[in-house]
């Protein structure tokens, strides 16, 4: 008998980590519908076989197409890759609440809102994993990653209550904290890095700040690394709550064993 084919919906997959996942899945036999705003940058994955579809996470419109479209094509998803997001990086006092809430918005609302859409239907044949990407900036805060950081928080939250009222449904929720991965995210947080420099009470702070993350990200590790992890994590027979993979990522085990004074010296002595 052949085995039936598993299909997967992977959002933010035009680049960095949702593309290497897209990539290493279609190549172990998954059927993957890739979703992003820009559909262009996914015409390698389409050429491999992938669905793509265009989606603007944060429109309940461009949510509700795709939902519609999965399910009238491919019936109910075996599992939903929660990837697409962003980051900026700067002093909460200096930045604007309007980037703190297009951080939310993607981050945290998107996500949510796409896996609302989707549940009923996982519910109803009693089968599902969804694979939320959170950061191991989810676990801990440093200087100038506050707002980005607590819509991690908000993921990590949200994942493990979703875990344990979808787990009478059969439905599993497993949690991806990456460390440092090479996707272009650090050029998107230099330039809101250099933006609060300009701030001369945070000049020096974001300058300590910014060294630190370039020297990091200097050795950041291939977004494949990550999507190794999506995949044990989707195949596992009983998965994980969790999974921390690349560059300092062992900073989360470190922060939990440390005394909260003694973790905050650490990181003042770095970054401010």
């Amino acid at each position: 008998m052949t085995k039936q084919q598993r299909t997967v919906l992977i959002t933010g997959a035009s680049s960095g980590i949702g593309k290497a996942t897209a990539q290493l899945l279609l190549l172990h036999g998954w059927k993957v519908i890739a979703a992003a705003r820009r559909t262009d940058a996914m015409t390698d994955l389409c050429a491999s076989g992938a669905e793509i579809f265009p989606l603007d996470i944060t429109d309940i419109q461009s949510r509700q197409s795709l939902v519609t479209h999965v399910h009238e094509q491919f019936g109910v998803l075996d599992a939903l890759v929660n990837n697409a997001g962003f980051g900026e990086v700067g002093p909460i006092e200096t930045m604007p609440i309007q980037t703190a809430q297009s951080l939310f918005e993607v981050n945290v609302f998107g996500l949510i809102g796409l896996t609302q859409m989707l549940l009923p239907e996982m519910r109803k044949h009693g089968k599902g994993r969804i694979i939320n990407v959170s950061s191991i900036a989810g676990r801990f805060v440093t200087p100038g990653s506050g707002w980005y950081a607590a819509s991690k928080y908000a993921v990590e939250a949200l994942s493990d209550a979703l875990r344990l009222e979808l787990h009478q449904f059969g439905i599993q929720v497993v949690i991806i904290e990456p460390g440092l991965i090479a996707t272009g995210f650090e050029n998107v947080a230099k330039a809101s890095m250099l933006e609060a420099q300009s701030d001369p009470a945070w000049t020096a702070m974001m300058k300590k700040v910014e060294q630190n993350w370039m020297e990091g990200f200097r050795r950041a590790s291939p977004a494949d690394v990550v999507a190794k992890t999506i995949r044990k994590a989707l195949e596992a027979r009983a998965p994980h709550a969790r999974y921390r993979c690349g560059h300092r990522s062992e900073s989360v085990v470190i922060q939990k064993l440390l005394p909260t004074n003694v973790w905050d010296s650490i990181i003042r002595s770095q970054m401010i």
